[in-house]
């Protein structure tokens, strides 16, 4: 690892977040790493000294994806780093980085960066499991656990899925903000209830900031492919009723129990939909806390 780290800002919270949550992220630091002609933007929080967990959010998303998950990481005493990946949130986009397999470079050379003083976790949700995988199969030494949170990938499709609509054409903001309700009740969230005003802005903000369109990696076997070629423990949790996978869970545990060379444990969240980090968030923290301490 690197013997110093990028210089920090203080985090910039978006203005939306509720003053409790944003006091709890208030501590937080922003740090750039070089990604070819632009930076890839780190959010931190926590000791340098302590065990790090490396939160990798979905798509069309940003470390905002883990909202709920920073400061109950950071309050059991981890260094919690939270990319945005390239392409998404205040990250730049590299020429040529089109899907989740063009990432893991950088990934790589931000953590050596960042220099962990000790284990790292790394945990990726949906797109950023996926992410989260190939960048742990390339570079394995990386970290000393694996969590993938709601991962695609796996090569297990349901046909019957509501499709996600298009808003980019559209002038008006409550006719995309009506589109991003649809979208956050077809994928994310179980509950309609869930889809408060928070989440809306969350989805918001991110979604106007993604600039990898044309991802289609998701839909094939990637993570399936990955499985076999990572050596460190490898465990998945996901929301009960993740629309990824609905009436298929089971064949999606044993796929995995079957593929991975250190499995740890399946572990559903119930009445919790993909973004379960959000939907149930206090049942998903006190989970993740559990699942971490295990390696």
């Amino acid at each position: 690892m690197s013997n110093s780290t990028p210089p920090s800002d203080p985090i910039a919270c978006p203005d939306f977040l509720p003053p409790a949550l944003r006091s709890a992220l208030r501590d937080g630091k922003r740090r750039l790493t070089p990604c070819e002609e632009g930076h890839l933007v780190w959010h931190e929080w926590g000791d340098a000294q302590h065990p790090v967990v490396v939160l990798v959010h979905g798509g069309s998303g940003s470390w905002t994806h883990w909202v709920h998950t920073i400061a109950p990481l950071r309050d059991a005493g981890w260094r919690v780093l939270v990319p945005d990946l390239p392409g998404f949130g205040d990250s730049h986009l590299p020429d040529g980085c089109s899907d989740t397999h063009d990432l893991p470079p950088y990934l790589h050379q931000g953590l050596q960066q960042l220099a962990p003083q000790g284990p790292v976790r790394v945990v990726g949700f949906s797109f950023g499991g996926m992410t989260a995988a190939l960048w742990l199969k390339d570079h394995p030494q990386d970290a000393q656990q694996l969590v993938l949170v709601g991962a695609p990938g796996m090569g297990i499709k349901v046909p019957e899925r509501v499709p996600l609509k298009g808003w980019r054409h559209l002038l008006h903001a409550e006719q995309r903000d009506a589109i991003h309700r649809h979208n956050l009740l077809a994928l994310m969230l179980q509950h309609p209830e869930s889809l408060d005003a928070l989440a809306l802005d969350l989805h918001r903000a991110n979604v106007e900031r993604d600039r990898m369109p044309r991802r289609r990696l998701s839909g094939t076997p990637i993570v399936a492919e990955t499985l076999p070629h990572l050596p460190m423990p490898v465990c998945a949790i996901y929301g009960a009723n993740d629309a990824l996978y609905t009436g298929r869970m089971p064949e999606v545990q044993a796929l995995m129990e079957s593929l991975t060379p250190d499995w740890r444990g399946w572990h559903t969240v119930p009445n919790a939909g993909h973004w379960v980090q959000y939907e149930a968030a206090a049942a998903f923290d006190l989970l993740l806390q559990r699942v971490l301490q295990q390696v």
